[in-house]
Formats: C-alpha cells, sequence, structure tokens
C-alpha cells in the first residue's frame, strides 16, 4: 500500500494561532471571552434607548448626593424656628460634616446639628422602616424634614465651662465672663428666662437656639439623664451657609461674642451644681 500517496492527499492542518474569520469559525474559548459579566452590563446600559440612559443617569446622579451628603455636607431642612432670626422655618443650612474629622472640636458660638437621643430625646418614638427609608434619602438632600432626633443649635459651653444665667444685668455669664449675645440673640428675647448654673462635663456641649423664649434646648433637660448636655460624638457637623432660599444665601460667619470667655478655671471646673 502506497502510505506515501494517502498521506499527500489528506489536507494540511492549519497551524497558524489566528482564528478563521466568521462567526462560525471562532473559537469557544474566544466566545467565552468576549462575553465577560462587564460587558454584558456595558451593552445592557447603552443598548436600551435614551430612557434607559435617563434613568441610569439619574441613579447614578442619586448615588453621587447621598454619598456627598452621607460623608461631605448635607442640606438640613430647619423645621421650627428656635433659631431665629439666625435661621428660619423653611431654610436650609448645609451642615459641615468635615468640620470635626481632623482633631477640631466644637467651639463656643458654633452653630451645629446633632443627633439629641439619649440627651434630648430619651425614649425615640418607633417609625415604620419603609417610611424610615424615605425620610432618610428626602431629608439627605433637604427635601424632607430631618428625623425628629436631629437638632439644630448654638454651642454656649464646652467641656468644663461654668455656663450661669443670669448676672445682675440679665447676661449670661461663662467661665464668669458676661457674654454680649446682640449679635445672634432674637429681638426682645432675654438670654434665659430661668435661672441656671452648669459646669459642662467633659466631651459635653450646653447649647442653645437664638430664640431663648421659643428654643427647648439644654435648659430644658437639666432635670434629666445628661443634665441637657450633648455629648460631642453626636454632633453631625457645623452649620456653615444658608443653601436655600435663593434670597437668604449666605454663609454663617462665626461670632465674636465669646472671644473674651477664659479657659475653664479650677473654681469653673469643679464649684458649679446645675439646678435651674
Amino acid at each position: 500500500m502506497d502510505t506515501d500517496a494517502q498521506f499527500a492527499q489528506l489536507p494540511e492542518r492549519d497551524h497558524s494561532p489566528e482564528p478563521v474569520e466568521g462567526e462560525e469559525q471562532g473559537s469557544r474559548s474566544a466566545h467565552v471571552r468576549g462575553s465577560s459579566p462587564l460587558r454584558a452590563l456595558r451593552e445592557w446600559a447603552t443598548g436600551g434607548g435614551p430612557l434607559r440612559r435617563a434613568v441610569l443617569l439619574l441613579a447614578c446622579c442619586m448615588v453621587f448626593v447621598l454619598l456627598v451628603s452621607s460623608y461631605l455636607v448635607q442640606p438640613f431642612l430647619i423645621p421650627s424656628g428656635s433659631m431665629e432670626n439666625t435661621l428660619r422655618i423653611g431654610d436650609r443650612v448645609l451642615v459641615n460634616k468635615l468640620a470635626y474629622r481632623f482633631g477640631d472640636t466644637p467651639r463656643r458660638g458654633d452653630v451645629i446639628v446633632f443627633d439629641g437621643t439619649d440627651s434630648f430625646v430619651q425614649d425615640p418614638p418607633p417609625e415604620n422602616p419603609v417610611t424610615a427609608v424615605i425620610r432618610k434619602a428626602g431629608s439627605s438632600v433637604g427635601l424632607m424634614t430631618p428625623a425628629g432626633t436631629d437638632y439644630v443649635k448654638r454651642v454656649v459651653g464646652i467641656g468644663g465651662d461654668r455656663v450661669t444665667c443670669c448676672d445682675k444685668r440679665g447676661l449670661l455669664q461663662v467661665n464668669g465672663h458676661p457674654v454680649l449675645e446682640d449679635g445672634y440673640l432674637h429681638p426682645g428675647d432675654a438670654p434665659s428666662r430661668v435661672p441656671f448654673d452648669i459646669v459642662v462635663p467633659e466631651g459635653k456641649l450646653w447649647v442653645m437656639g437664638d430664640h431663648r423664649d421659643d428654643s427647648r434646648d439644654s435648659r430644658d433637660h437639666l432635670g434629666e439623664p445628661g443634665g441637657g448636655t450633648v455629648p460631642v460624638d453626636r454632633v453631625i457637623g457645623r452649620a456653615d451657609w444658608i443653601g436655600w432660599p435663593f434670597g437668604r444665601i449666605r454663609s454663617l460667619p462665626r461670632t465674636g461674642a465669646f472671644d473674651g470667655v477664659p479657659a475653664p478655671g479650677r473654681g469653673a471646673a469643679h464649684g458649679g451644681m446645675p439646678h435651674g
């Protein structure tokens, strides 16, 4: 048998590493590699027409806004008149969440937003989980009122301060120094119509509203656990700007009312007892 002739008639095998052109000629491994999840997702996102692309763009914008409001700046809708005239009902303040993240702490005069759980609110009311998610999403962009445990007030005393009211002139005193609050106190309000004398524990804050006659603040919680003071770690951020309405857009500068207040002395740290 002429074996050489038989082998000569067999077609030569193609040893080329490149697959033959055409859909039917491609190797199976090439098809598998081309059908990666990332490519499939890209094809789905770009192949659904304008409506699908618009929905995806909106979803990406919402995720971006939620990330910014969770870690950088969050709009906060003012629900009451307790901070008038500095802040009015319906104002959207922009809360700087990085203000106290890198070693800085709240200072006297700062306007802060904080979670009042266990200080201003001892038993938070229950909330439907679905409603809570909707409210949280809406409040994170300033479209809905914040949680019932969130408050905005002005820091009057920090850890170690002795805050008293009032002296013979009717002024608030911090560490024995009278504080002139004309720059932000609501016209016609007294610094406080309720006398008190409190030494602020370390790591806590004494806070009050600018509209003292219409503010439930540290004074109203003296007899409760915590004595009306707010833990520093419950502070959400510092209100630095008014972002809405358009005619009220401005920054909230620091007040100079507390510039002359001395550091807490030995007597201030140990000599006062809360009462009111």
